[in-house]
């Protein structure tokens, strides 16, 4: 927030010509020339060509792609309203896109023979979810921070269990147990959708309508983070307090903030369920809550297009993990990027490549010399071939692997400690020790790497840019 006798425009002078100096500064500086809506359409045209690119026009795989990416979207949106503005630690979102997936099967399959049509069974969701996000803001007029985070995490964990447990309900009317929600079994065969004469049956059609939904979403949050409501917002989220004192509604912003999150998600979630042509408990639980927090950190809270590049990333990325080729030129292409970002200047990045390079010819050789039984190379083809005189490849030592991943957890946490030479001196060996264990262990885990790279990502994040990629830095004024 501004503080009071002085004019933040002016103080930011200096940030805003930093901003735009070195080679890349022109290009930052037209980028930010041509303003957010050219940029929007811009993005949606790229979108709506992609799924006519020849290599995905025949891939339905890489379509369900295109699809989890704005399902991912659309629910960082849904949580930015949330979190990003209104400064509430919600960690029961993903009941509300739980909510709506069940609403949306209960409205439209065989489990109660009811088939609504879908122009009926959207608002009716939208509204519903809305209403149990309304319910589910009451606790935040008194509780804040971890309080209102153990809160939320314990209704979505009340939701999960009620789903799995609700396929044996006895009501005081009936003799007989009535099947709510199918129990582990979920409820599948829910009918496709149909909105007016537009029948989406494929997975490329349930591409372009959330590809409209997210358009719509976007255009509407914008203009509301324009208007007083998200000022209140964001004014609510620095210091409730004194927005408090400057009569901005506080609590009622707070409900509204839990009530429109909980609508994105509602909405996001019946056609996720039209999509899988089923619905099930395991769909919602924990680890989904925190990939989806993920995807907000990373790309920077109270940002839309922070939101949506997260959710890119995020979503995007462990499709790249599925095979050792593609694993290889992500990883080897993020080592590079980040020696990019780290070392300076950059004349540097290409002594530490050559000296790397150099470093893991020798050690190649000289392991291959005295035990070469051990070494097996790796695979033929593509990057392998070229990384096959170069990395080392053991075989069947899963051991000396293990402990060679725990030297490099611990090189990597003594190389945030030194400096200078010393700092470039252990990088060199730091690097390679990476390559090292990313061609033993990792590539051939997507599990395992995925989870390890995501955690990685993150703390180098929140370490470099505790705002995210596209976040706004947040000023603490002293009192």
């Amino acid at each position: 927030m501004s503080r009071i006798g002085s004019d933040d425009w002016v103080e930011q002078q200096e940030l805003r010509s930093e901003y735009y100096t070195g080679f890349t500064g022109p290009a930052r500086k037209a980028f930010d020339r041509v303003g957010p809506g050219p940029r929007f359409f811009a993005f949606l045209a790229i979108c709506a060509i992609f799924p006519f690119f020849p290599t995905v026009a025949d891939s339905d795989f890489l379509i369900r792609v295109g699809v989890n990416v704005l399902l991912f979207a659309l629910l960082a949106l849904g949580l930015n309203i949330v979190v990003g503005w209104a400064g509430l630690l919600d960690l029961g979102y993903v009941a509300f896109y739980g909510f709506g997936a069940y609403m949306y099967a209960w409205l439209s399959s065989s489990q109660f023979d009811v088939h609504l049509p879908t122009e009926l069974v959207i608002p009716i969701v939208i509204t519903a979810s809305a209403g149990l996000g309304l319910l589910l803001g009451l606790p935040s007029w008194r509780l804040v921070g971890d309080y209102l985070a153990i809160t939320t995490l314990f209704f979505a964990q009340i939701f999960v269990e009620l789903m799995l447990n609700l396929d044996r309900l006895t009501p005081p009317w009936r003799d007989e147990p009535l099947d709510v929600t199918g129990g582990p079994n979920g409820i599948p065969g829910i009918d496709d959708m149909r909105i007016f004469t537009i029948d989406f049956e494929q997975t490329r059609d349930y591409y372009f309508l959330l590809l409209a939904i997210f358009a719509v979403v976007v255009v509407g949050l914008y203009y509301i983070n324009e208007s007083r409501t998200g000022r209140g917002w964001r004014a609510s989220r620095e210091d409730p307090l004194a927005a408090e004192l400057m009569t901005t509604p506080v609590n009622r912003l707070k409900l509204l903030a839990f009530a429109m999150g909980a609508a994105v998600a509602g909405l996001t979630g019946s056609v996720f369920a039209a999509v899988q042509t089923g619905v099930f408990p395991q769909n919602f639980e924990v680890a989904l809550l925190i990939m989806i927090y993920a995807a907000l950190i990373l790309g920077g809270a109270g940002s839309i297009s922070g939101a949506v590049l997260g959710a890119i990333i995020i979503a995007a990325v462990p499709e790249i993990l599925r095979t050792p080729e593609n694993a290889r030129y992500l990883f080897y292409g993020v080592l590079i990027a980040s020696l990019l970002i780290v070392v300076r200047p950059w004349k540097r990045v290409a002594g530490i490549v050559a000296a790397v390079i150099v470093f893991g010819f020798a050690v190649h050789e000289i392991v291959a010399l005295i035990w070469p039984d051990v070494v097996v190379g790796v695979e033929d083809g593509g990057l392998g071939g070229l990384l096959d005189s170069w990395v080392l490849v053991v075989d069947d030592h899963e051991t000396l692997v293990n402990f060679a991943f725990v030297f490099l957890v611990a090189a990597v946490l003594i190389l945030t400690q030194l400096r200078g030479e010393s700092r470039m001196l252990l990088l060199i060996p730091t690097i390679y020790l990476a390559a090292f264990v990313w061609e033993n262990r990792l590539v051939a885990e997507p599990s395992v790497t995925r989870q390890l790279l995501f955690g990685a990502i993150l703390v180098a994040m929140m370490t470099k840019r505790p705002q995210g990629l596209l976040g706004t830095p947040r000023v603490e004024n002293p009192i």
